[in-house]
């Protein structure tokens, strides 16, 4: 792994598998944060099974905060590295006309989604994990009886300023895949008669999926 790493294809190819890894987690946290949209119920036990069932909280979980370090880390090395190689002054060449705004802007995309995983983590994770381990109640439920997930979720989006932030970051988060998921198909090599296809498929799912979530913290803003 180590011989991988130390190598600029090794590097942009462990970077591309992180990504990966990361957009499929995406679409899995979007279809169970949309089920808070047409059911309660039903949001609250995909919630629950996820929130307790061992796999997920004991192998799934330490290997998707993995996933998010190693992609930052690895993506802040190669910014470092590509920037140290830029070191003539390209007078003829034109950056604007050569790459696009997001391809120049990963560093700072990425960035602003880092900073929106703190907090994140501060409204959602941190709460769970100390109700959880720290409290000792894997019941997830309310005084009434009934479970939580659904109403703690409807609080975090309450206050505007919070609303306005997460869509703010899932913009960026639109911004950061619309070149990173070509970026990624590419560095594995994936240039073949699909690369068209995939191209039209990595915009739509880099537009999609962040509306999506900003449509469900409006949703929730809206209508708690």
């Amino acid at each position: 792994m180590s011989g991988i790493l130390n190598s600029s294809i090794g590097r942009k190819f462990a970077m591309a598998l992180s990504a990966f890894f990361l957009m499929i987690f995406l679409v899995q946290h979007f279809a169970i944060n949309i089920l808070s949209v047409f059911s309660a119920d039903t949001f609250n036990e995909a919630s629950h099974f996820m929130g307790t069932f061992w796999v997920v909280q004991y192998i799934f979980q330490p290997i998707l905060i993995l996933g998010v370090i190693f992609h930052f880390v690895m993506g802040m090395i190669l910014e470092i590295r590509n920037r140290n190689a830029r070191k003539i002054a390209y007078v003829k060449n034109n950056g604007n006309a050569n790459s696009t705004w997001m391809s120049r802007n990963m560093i700072w995309t990425g960035g602003v989604i880092l900073l929106f995983l703190g907090l994140h983590f501060y409204d959602f994770w941190l709460p769970e994990i100390n109700t959880k381990f720290i409290e000792g109640d894997m019941s997830g439920t309310l005084a009434n009886g009934e479970y939580r997930y659904f109403e703690e979720l409807q609080h975090k989006f309450v206050d505007v300023w919070r609303v306005a932030l997460y869509c703010l970051a899932f913009v960026f988060l639109a911004l950061h895949l619309l070149h990173g998921f070509s970026s990624a198909f590419q560095s594995v090599g994936a240039n073949n008669k699909y690369t068209r296809g995939l191209r039209g498929f990595g915009k739509a799912y880099a537009i999609i999926i962040p509306l999506g979530f900003i449509f469900i913290a409006l949703y929730h803003h809206f209508n708690h």
